[in-house]
């Protein structure tokens, strides 16, 4: 008797054990690692979109290519169609990414509105293509005044949700207008360090998962309802 004889409602001809040569596969990505940065504040002076550059040379220096969104003039989710300007360009820069970094002010205990507006514009699906899922994600919050996860913490769901791979460390600011000098640069600080750390943990995640991100989000439930379709679909053709 094999185990699968104790698993009735299972499809077996759908059920597929962990495959090494899929999660690990010979041919590996030789092209730099690439990564989109998005920052939730419109202000001139934007701690977030400082401490997201900040980040993205960071990246850079540890052989990564960055892009960064500029969300000024993004609509609000359902005021403007799929073909506005800025939403295909967001778009267009998420299938881009393999990586991601979200960077966000906490206000009122929250993200910001600007930050989960840019979310909101990513689909789950783009017809066959899924442009967040497999994709590694790092969070990170700047904040008024001593440290809080709030921010964070929220966009930590929003990337289960989207299937994104959110790596364990992140970064929170406190009093995020001492941390910054006259030209826009981070002074050098433990909250400075702890960029660092988070742009190195998310450049290893990406390295590793980037190659087999479709092996990693393949799923039984999903497989089952395309063998479905499929058979549905094959019915209709034979009438």
């Amino acid at each position: 008797m094999s185990e699968l004889d104790d698993l009735p409602n299972l499809d077996a001809a759908l059920f597929r054990q962990a495959e090494p040569g899929a999660l690990f596969p010979a041919q590996r990505a030789a092209h730099a690692p690439r990564f989109l940065l998005l920052y939730g504040s419109l202000r001139e002076r934007s701690y977030s979109r400082l401490v997201a550059e900040e980040a993205a040379r960071v990246l850079r220096a540890l052989g990564g290519e960055t892009r960064m969104f500029n969300p000024s003039g993004l609509p609000l989710v359902d005021d403007a169609g799929e073909d506005h300007p800025k939403v295909q360009e967001l778009r267009e820069l998420v299938q881009w990414a393999e990586g991601m970094v979200w960077s966000s002010p906490e206000r009122h205990g929250a993200m910001t509105g600007v930050m989960k507006t840019q979310i909101d514009w990513i689909p789950l699906s783009l017809g066959a293509l899924r442009p967040t899922q497999g994709k590694t994600l790092a969070v990170m919050q700047v904040c008024g005044g001593s440290q809080s996860f709030n921010a964070v913490n929220q966009m930590r769901v929003l990337g289960r949700w989207m299937r994104m791979l959110t790596i364990p460390n992140q970064s929170s600011v406190a009093k995020a207008y001492q941390e910054f000098d006259e030209a826009g640069r981070m002074k050098p600080s433990p909250y400075y360090d702890r960029v660092v750390d988070v742009m190195e943990e998310l450049m290893k995640f990406t390295l590793l998962t980037r190659d087999a991100a479709a092996c990693l989000v393949d799923r039984y439930s999903e497989r089952k309802e395309s063998a479905a379709a499929l058979a549905r679909r094959m019915r209709q053709e034979a009438l």
